[in-house]
């Protein structure tokens, strides 16, 4: 053996008659194929032994579990070993446990390990044994009470495969008391010196939050490997602190440290999380060069930085890499590594707007191999990236599968709420989450139930879900304040930012940016200038060109756009896209047409011109009755290939939601619908109305313009909701675009003869409607 011939070593064996002494060599022979990692030729030793009829003992069955690779080869050599009275033997016993554990037969290996406790024959290899077992099926809290009694009751002292075991445990459970005390031990004991020991109490700190406890071990550790900076690389990464990452990233380089995968994959990873998706890109070409072949954990990385810049080409290529290296393909079903893979391939596809293909890949996964990632990131990538509709019908057929949805997947379904108007949806899932106990509602679960509510209309529901947060950040107040802006409602905003600061929460830009926004919504102008001009002076935020557009539009909607144009005039940065097509809108509730058209110029100068400043300003012109530049803007978007999106609208009925397009006749109640809008027109002009024929934007005469304006869809909406709906149920419309002047009055006489409400989303804000008047104030 020692000139590495197995062969010859057992042509001598053959030739020995068995004896219980010589049974050392064949365990020899084991041990090194065990070493080797040949598994194979362990078990074909072990049969040949067998076969010649040596007797295996205590020292045989322990190598020959080592090198098990599935359970119920493991079984049948339990039994060898039942029926060869070594049962009793605590070595062939801790090996079975382990083998056990390996095999994820953690009944199995329990009951093994029970037996041992009752015959009193336990060792610290047994606890280490089990403890491991349970670590390797990912049950940290079993393997921490384990270890607990195993010091506490029995009274062991743990050595250095103990502390092994247990610090991942702590680690994964974020358990930083226990770990302290692990590691409080490990320097008691000494073992802290032990670079297994350190590595692991590095990694401990880290994964809990610890990250400048991790650095502190870490800088005391005499001897460090590759695994100790990796640990350290891995942590900052994970915290968010990236320059920390990447200066140990750069030691490593220039004290010739070995960059393994790990290592590259953590700064990738860093990347990533900070949407620095170019820069992970960069990285990974890197480690390319320097033939480091990535893993899956890598990929999955890779993907997410794709599907933060939208780099579609380079998802693909790292598609196509997957396939060829990492994906089994050939197998029935796919590994955890194949599917957390598969898992980043639909979200990155998604996100890069791709949801077809990412469709695709999720169907691609039979349903029992589907988890719970699986269906989150694909309700995620249609509730952000494609159909809402999709997004909730998808989570509806997630529980026909019996899969739970997390935190995450709830969010997902809100998002898909809140775009929709679907509040019977949202309302289901808040009371899923009541009755589920979600960790009291988790804090983001709970910021994007308050933005489902204001977006569907009902933020008086919304305030009362932030109320009974036990702890709330940035984004809950910033979601409450939007929502209240949204409905006009601006006093309670700037309620809310009063109470924001009153608990030391200090206003960023965005929180400015909501406060102006609610301002401009509610015509609160002076409150507004107020509020821009103690930005810098008084809280430090210097206004950006978002900020500058809402206070162009808050002008523009009180009408002073002189003030607009001086402000605009006055920006200490170039006036982006969203400043004119503010001052755009601006021109179009006014029908100023001068300024509009120096506004539409403006943008057309910096190639942002889509079909809204398109839209607007052909409006414009309509309103003004110039009908050659209606249709010069028209032909000029037909040229461009820019196409009008259709006005739409929909609505909650008693049966499911309607949708409608202008002068749509699709609906099964069609007849009835225009009966009953007819017949809303008819009394509502006995009352004062009077067709606003300047929003029917087409060079016909006034008659005809009346019948546009009568089919618009959001009246179609209305006509539908009080045809279906209870007398005083509200009525919730939600509109694509913006709603028309026309439909805007039309609607506030409708809501004085019945007795709903009528609450109307349009792409701008909210229109509360009652008793003849409505929220907006006509700012809006």
């Amino acid at each position: 053996m020692a000139c590495n011939s197995t062969a010859t070593a057992i042509q001598l064996l053959e030739r020995l008659p068995p004896s219980p002494s010589s049974v050392f060599w064949w365990n020899q022979l084991i041990r090194r194929a065990l070493h080797l990692g040949t598994p194979r030729q362990v078990f074909a030793l072990f049969r040949r032994m067998k076969t010649l009829g040596w007797t295996p003992d205590h020292y045989t069955f322990p190598f020959v579990f080592k090198a098990c690779p599935f359970l119920s080869l493991g079984a049948s050599l339990h039994a060898t070993v039942a029926r060869s009275g070594f049962a009793s033997n605590v070595f062939v016993s801790n090996a079975l446990v382990s083998m056990y554990g390996k095999c994820g037969a953690l009944t199995h290996a329990q009951h093994v390990f029970d037996d041992l406790c009752q015959r009193g024959v336990q060792d610290l290899v047994s606890w280490n044994s089990i403890v491991s077992a349970y670590m390797g099926a990912s049950d940290s809290n079993t393997s921490l009470l384990l270890f607990r009694k195993m010091t506490r009751v029995n009274l062991m002292s743990p050595d250095v495969i103990s502390l092994v075991n247990v610090l991942p445990a702590c680690a994964s459970l974020a358990a930083l008391v226990h770990g302290r005390e692990v590691h409080g031990f490990a320097i008691r004991s000494g073992l802290v010196d032990d670079v297994f020991v350190g590595n692991a109490v590095v990694d401990m700190y880290a994964k809990c939050g610890e990250v400048e406890e991790a650095n502190k071990v870490f800088q005391r550790m005499v001897f460090k490997d590759v695994v100790s900076w990796n640990a350290m690389v891995t942590g900052y990464s994970q915290a968010g602190r990236l320059e920390h990452a990447l200066s140990l990233f750069e030691r490593m380089r220039e004290e010739d440290i070995e960059l393994d995968v790990v290592t590259w994959t953590a700064v990738i990873t860093g990347y990533a999380q900070r949407g620095q998706g170019c820069e992970a890109l960069d990285v990974f070409r890197q480690m390319s060069s320097c033939c480091s072949r990535p893993n899956a954990v890598t990929l999955v990385s890779l993907l997410s930085a794709c599907a933060s810049v939208g780099a579609l080409l380079h998802g693909k290529e790292t598609h196509c890499y997957a396939i060829k290296f990492i994906l089994g393909l050939d197998g029935p079903d796919p590994g955890d590594d194949d599917l957390k893979v598969i898992n980043g391939l639909i979200d990155m596809y998604a996100k890069c707007q791709n949801t077809e293909v990412a469709r695709k890949m999720f169907d691609s996964v039979s349903s029992k191999d589907r988890d719970v990632v699986t269906w989150t990131v694909m309700i995620g990538g249609y509730a952000q990236h494609g159909d809402a509709n999709h997004a909730l019908q998808l989570f509806s057929e997630m529980f026909y599968e019996s899969i739970k949805p997390n935190d995450f997947t709830l969010s997902c379904a809100l998002v898909a709420c809140a775009r929709l108007a679907a509040l019977r949806f949202g309302r289901q899932i808040h009371a899923y989450v009541l009755r589920n106990c979600y960790g009291s509602v988790m804090l983001f679960v709970a910021n994007c139930l308050i933005d489902m509510y204001s977006k569907c209309g009902d933020v008086d529901t919304a305030q009362m879900v932030f109320d009974n947060m036990p702890y709330r950040n940035a984004v809950s107040w910033t979601s409450l304040m939007t929502g209240y802006g949204m409905h006009g409602r601006g006093e309670d905003a700037v309620r809310v930012f009063d109470e924001m600061r009153k608990v030391s929460l200090v206003p960023d830009g965005i929180t400015f940016l909501v406060l102006l926004y609610a301002c401009s919504h509610s015509g609160m102008v002076d409150r507004g200038i107020d509020f821009f001009n103690r930005m810098r002076k008084e809280f430090g935020v210097d206004p950006g060109p978002e900020h500058y557009a809402c206070m162009v539009d808050l002008w523009g909607r009180a009408g002073q756009l002189g003030e607009a144009m001086k402000l605009i005039d006055e920006m200490p940065m170039e006036p982006s896209p969203v400043v004119w097509v503010a001052l755009l809108s601006a021109c179009r509730l006014h029908s100023n047409v001068e300024v509009g058209e120096l506004a539409a110029k403006r943008l057309s100068e910096l190639e942002s011109g889509n079909d809204g400043s398109y839209t607007l300003l052909s409006n414009i012109y309509a309103s003004a009755s110039r009908w050659k530049d209606v249709a010069r803007i028209r032909y000029m978007m037909k040229r461009s290939g820019i196409k009008k999106r259709p006005g739409c609208s929909w609505v909650q009925g008693r049966k499911g939601v309607a949708t409608f397009f202008v002068g749509d006749r699709s609906h099964s109640q069609s007849q009835q619908i225009y009966e009953t809008l007819a017949d809303l027109i008819h009394r509502i002009k006995a009352i004062g109305y009077v067709p606003q024929t300047s929003f029917a934007l087409h060079d016909v005469d006034d008659e005809e313009k009346g019948d546009l304006l009568f089919e618009h869809s959001e009246k179609l909406a209305l006509a539908y909701a009080i045809l279906t709906l209870p007398p005083a149920a509200p009525i919730r419309i939600t509109k694509n675009l913006r709603i028309c002047g026309d439909c805007h009055t039309a609607i506030t006489y409708i809501s004085k003869i019945i007795e709903n409400e009528i609450i109307l989303r349009d792409s701008s804000r909210f229109h509360h409607f009652r008793k003849g008047s409505c929220s907006c104030k006509g700012y809006w």
